[in-house]
């Protein structure tokens, strides 16, 4: 009988590795997150419309406190509705986990100015855009160190590494009914039309939120995906090839400088679970580059990872590309 992840849970197996050992510390992982492997990286032409692609409109709702789930936790929300969205219509949905990165319009992959250039262009339906950042308990951190970012950091590993639902409960409890009152519009409830996109543990909690509720959320795009020992989620190769295969078209990415840490090594976990996803007969997108732990190879493709991802046919399933 296939463990499940309660199962998992319960006998431990999920319990975090130690900060350092043998000689290694978090110092090594660091070392992924610029790395020279990204240098051929830049984000892809979609990140640059022209002056006549109609921007479409961002709304920011910083420090929102309204979870239930994850009570007393505060976080920016930002939504994205395309240019001359009627409001009559059903919206496509995209939520971007660690939003604020991929919001960036300096980042790697600005992905407001994608989305306006592939609506511009006709090449998507009209989607709407949710950008999540994790929870945090108190002030945001000023700095990326001190005892306020170790705790920021952990609440985030909480939401993101943990294989339980609570994380899809999350946006399907607080934030989808909260974006679609605020913004006085209707999501899909296809799960085809409904997408969840992260980086590293943002990645895995993409898919985890997925593997839960496929009803709900048919499509992942995971950079970089933390499929390593962080609360488990080494496991997932092993649960995607011995469970019944759920209806999730999913597109990872990584690279052959991504991170490696006492948790495991990201190359070879995503690696891992491209291999799973192949045997188990998911209709899945494995890109494997040069890149480290970062959005920079996410970035250059992540128009066509879209296109890819909410093309209407099944064709292409099993597809590897560098």
């Amino acid at each position: 009988m296939p463990m499940d992840v309660e199962t998992y849970r319960l006998l431990g197996l999920d319990q975090p590795a130690p900060a350092e050992a043998n000689g290694r510390s978090r110092a090594d992982f660091l070392l992924s997150l610029n790395h020279a492997g990204d240098a051929p990286y830049h984000p892809c032409p979609e990140a640059y419309p022209g002056d006549d692609v109609a921007p479409g409109t961002l709304t920011a709702h910083a420090d929102w406190e309204q979870s239930r789930l994850y009570p007393g936790t505060r976080r920016n929300i930002h939504v994205y509705v395309p240019a001359k969205f009627d409001s009559a219509n059903t919206a496509h949905l995209i939520v971007f986990n660690d939003g604020e990165s991929y919001l960036n319009p300096k980042g790697a992959v600005r992905a407001a100015r994608v989305l306006d250039s592939l609506h511009a262009r006709g090449d998507i339906a009209p989607t709407v855009a949710v950008f999540v950042n994790p929870g945090r308990i108190g002030a945001a951190p000023a700095e990326r160190q001190g005892k306020a970012f170790d705790a920021a950091m952990a609440q985030r590993s909480l939401e993101y590494d943990t294989l339980t639902p609570t994380f899809g409960r999350f946006l399907l409890e607080d934030v989808l009914p909260f974006v679609e009152a605020s913004a006085a519009l209707t999501i899909s409830k296809d799960p085809a039309h409904r997408t969840l996109c992260g980086i590293s543990s943002g990645g895995i909690c993409a898919f985890t939120a997925a593997w839960h509720f496929p009803e709900q959320f048919g499509r992942v795009l995971s950079h970089c995906g933390s499929f390593v020992n962080i609360h488990g989620g080494h496991a997932y190769p092993y649960l995607v090839r011995a469970t019944r295969r759920k209806p999730i078209r999913i597109f990872l990415q990584s690279g052959a400088n991504d991170a490696g840490f006492i948790t495991g090594d990201w190359p070879l976990a995503n690696q891992t679970m491209a291999s799973a996803l192949a045997f188990a007969g998911y209709d899945h997108r494995f890109a494997f580059g040069t890149g480290g732990h970062s959005l920079r190879h996410g970035g250059a493709i992540f128009a066509d990872a879209l296109r890819w991802l909410w093309r209407e046919d099944g064709s292409q399933t099993g597809h590897r590309s560098p």
